[in-house]
């Protein structure tokens, strides 16, 4: 920062104890300048961005290739002051939203610029960050002057995917039945039946399955589950995919000859990333495994698509018709009712996480600007802006360091 500006900081007031914000919500901030003498300015505004990026590398030396790709979900504007040649005019893919406007020179002293947006009624996917790419929606201020370098400061916003009321299918709960005939090193056969309570899970909260097996065989097997995130980044007709598992853990020994039913827990964390299938460049997606342990042999495997959702949008357990759990002798610990007859599991590996019909699909998003509900009339900023006061509660920006 140069030595006639002291201060440009930008602050943007919270509207929830979650700090986030959703599509629709309304952002309120202000910029703060202090200069210690007078200075004139090109261009001095505040913006407020949407977009995600992909980029990663493969090879080494002459076969070293980078793949990359961008999204840009919106771009929003606001001028305090503005060249005079350029008043009046368009920018492209660029929604110019209404506010009090200021002569080009700033006196000395501390002055504050009052701003306002409002993020678009678009199917946006949540802030992100991957391995290989990010979602972000950031506020970036930019003050422009002759013959000097911009200096800039950014804040970014936390925003989460708003719950639209058509992700009933998620309360759905899915079943998957496995046999195996053993040919080699063994007889006989085993089968194994895995019941989830639901698909839709929020952060945090804990995914109960049921599982039943009857080891006919002649050998001993151990049942096992995980749940597996898969990331996946596009750019053009390449593809990147990362792993990850969230829950591996290694249940109780099924002897030869026995049944067994058990009820199996796996708490998620409170910070897990939530499913992302909404954004055309990248995703997020998690598989449920259950499967049967079988030494020198393939093993039976039950898999179940699972997706993590926002606090805001718990899903109840599934009730399930009545029936009693009664399990085989000897009798297992910790047993609950256990659901009876089932519908189908949902078609297809990964249920659609949104409803086209509701917003459109995000993509789309570069044809639709300027995007009119950004616009804010009847928005008039006070032209003798008030003192700062340093102790309002507000998110404050990264001062100096440019988007």
């Amino acid at each position: 920062m140069s030595k006639s500006i002291k201060e440009l900081s930008l602050h943007y007031d919270p509207i929830n104890e979650s700090n986030t914000f959703t599509s629709g919500d309304t952002v309120e901030g202000r910029v703060v300048l202090e200069v210690t003498k007078e200075i004139k300015v090109d261009s001095f505004f505040v913006k407020l961005t949407g977009d995600a990026h992909v980029s990663w590398t493969e090879g080494s030396g002459d076969d070293e290739s980078t793949y990359s790709d961008h999204e840009r979900y919106f771009k929003q504007k606001q001028y305090f002051i503005q060249e005079s040649s350029k008043k009046g005019e368009s920018e492209k893919n660029t929604t110019l939203v209404d506010g009090e406007t200021y002569g080009p020179v700033i006196r000395p002293g501390s002055h504050v610029f009052p701003f306002r947006f409002q993020l678009p009624q678009q199917n946006m996917p949540p802030s992100f960050k991957g391995v290989h790419g990010w979602v972000k929606y950031v506020l970036t201020v930019k003050l422009s002057r002759p013959w000097k370098s911009t200096t800039s400061a950014y804040t970014e916003l936390n925003f989460v995917l708003r719950n639209d009321g058509t992700n009933d299918h998620f309360l759905q709960p899915q079943s998957g039945t496995q046999d195996k005939k053993m040919k080699l090193f063994g007889s006989g056969k085993m089968s194994m039946t895995v019941t989830a309570e639901k698909t839709g899970y929020m952060q945090g909260e804990t995914i109960r399955v049921f599982v039943d097996i009857d080891n006919s065989s002649s050998r001993d097997i151990k049942l096992k589950y995980s749940l597996k995130q898969q990331q996946t980044f596009i750019a053009g007709s390449s593809t990147n995919r990362s792993y990850k598992d969230i829950v591996k853990e290694t249940r109780d020994h099924i002897p030869s000859g026995e049944k067994s039913k058990f009820i199996v827990d796996m708490t998620l964390p409170r910070d897990l990333t939530v499913t992302i299938e909404n954004c055309r460049i990248l995703k997020v997606q998690y598989e449920l495994k259950v499967y049967l342990d079988v030494s020198f042999a393939s093993d039976p495997e039950v898999k179940f698509p699972v997706v993590i959702l926002p606090p805001d949008q718990q899903c109840p357990p599934w009730q399930g018709p009545p029936g009693g759990f009664q399990p085989y002798p000897p009798p297992q610990p910790n047993l609950v009712p256990y659901p009876g007859e089932l519908p189908p599991p949902p078609a297809g590996l990964y249920p659609s996480l949104y409803d086209p019909t509701v917003l459109p699909y995000p993509g789309a998003a570069s044809g639709v600007f300027p995007n009119p509900h950004a616009i804010q009339p009847g928005f008039h900023p006070a032209t003798s802006a008030p003192v700062y006061d340093p102790n309002q509660i507000t998110k404050e920006s990264s001062p100096n360091v440019p988007y």
